[in-house]
């Protein structure tokens, strides 16, 4: 059986108090993924700075 279908599964038994909550979990998860995307993508435009001796001269005394 398929992950999605267990989940459908486990949420079905649930009682429809916890589902708003089941729901904002979801929400936080997509969320999650969004940021770890721009993340990834952010690290490659910046990397030109961040590798740089000066970058590391600033750095070095902290």
């Amino acid at each position: 059986m398929a992950a999605k279908d267990l989940i459908v599964k486990e949420i079905e038994k649930v009682p429809e108090s916890y589902h708003a909550e089941i729901l904002d979990f979801i929400y936080f998860l997509e969320t999650k993924k969004q940021k770890m995307e721009t993340m990834i993508a952010s690290e490659s435009a910046l990397k030109k700075d961040w590798l740089r001796p000066e970058e590391d001269e600033a750095w070095r005394d902290l």
